[in-house]
């Protein structure tokens, strides 16, 4: 998706984002997005920051899947709905869906988000909790605070290692199983990418959606390649920056670049909230 203008309803000055040139970094429902922003006047830029690789037929995920069959967990963690879909789709192709619905049903199942709890209630199973967050480190927090020692816990990942989730269940005594069922990585086509970033720079972006940490990793990574990461960090804090939620958030904040997030995190609270920041801005 290229520069695009919004449809003739969404021109009119009275659109709340009427005038604004707003960067998309979404890999995953980029033109969903794109098309709330221009029915607010906004011309929207995508460039992809990251790309989604599916890795559910990867022999890895199969041997701990069929390693789960064979020794249950106690607990597993969908993080993501994306994945855990993935994850069992999986499994239907490798003749080890049943099989696989039926163990984790028989623990308990924590979901980190509503899309999370959506793919396992949708998959006939039954979630226990789910934070209020959406954050893995409130997962961590609920799994600590009750005790973990001698469980078994299966954790979902959904392109980022968790490593300091595994790590601190591990120290506390749990046995844990990690399933990588996709990857996060650059796009194919680094172009649209490095268009939106040249384009930050020259100060011809007013505002920049995140929805997903990765995207986050992926503009930076993409600029540390081409040796400009501190000029782009630099320049989203000058810039009216969207994020989905808190757990996107977050690499930016540890940047200190400050942004603007919904009270839920869905795409049209998130550009509600660009709305009003942009409003105020004005």
């Amino acid at each position: 998706m290229a520069a695009a203008s919004g449809p003739d309803t969404a021109t009119a000055e009275t659109a709340p984002l009427h005038g604004l040139t707003v960067g998309v970094t979404a890999a995953r429902k980029a033109e969903e997005l794109a098309r709330l922003l221009e029915r607010r006047g906004a011309r929207v830029l995508h460039g992809a920051a990251v790309r989604i690789v599916a890795v559910e037929d990867d022999d890895r995920v199969v041997d701990r899947t069929r390693g789960l069959l064979a020794a249950p967990p106690d607990v597993t963690v969908a993080t993501t709905g994306v994945g855990f879909r993935g994850w069992l789709d999986g499994a239907e192709r490798w003749g080890l869906r049943e099989e696989l619905v039926a163990t984790l049903g028989r623990g308990e199942i924590l979901a980190r988000g509503p899309k999370a709890r959506g793919a396992i209630r949708g998959a006939g199973l039954t979630d226990a909790w789910s934070p209020a967050t959406e954050s893995s480190a409130e997962v961590l927090e609920h799994l600590l605070d009750r005790g973990v020692a001698g469980l078994r816990i299966a954790v979902q990942l959904h392109g980022d290692p968790l490593t300091e989730l595994v790590d601190a269940l591990t120290a506390a005594g749990a046995e844990v199983v990690t399933v990588p069922v996709y990857r996060w990585e650059l796009p194919a086509d680094l172009g649209p990418v490095d268009h939106l970033t040249d384009r930050l720079l020259a100060g011809g972006l007013d505002a920049v959606t995140f929805t997903s940490a990765p995207a986050v990793g992926g503009l930076l990574r993409r600029a540390a390649e081409r040796d400009l990461r501190e000029r782009v960090v630099e320049a989203l804090r000058r810039t009216l920056v969207a994020c989905v939620g808190p757990v996107t958030a977050a690499p930016l904040e540890a940047h200190g670049v400050p942004n603007v997030q919904p009270d839920r995190a869905r795409l049209g609270p998130m550009v509600r909230a660009l709305e009003a920041a942009a409003a105020a801005r004005r």
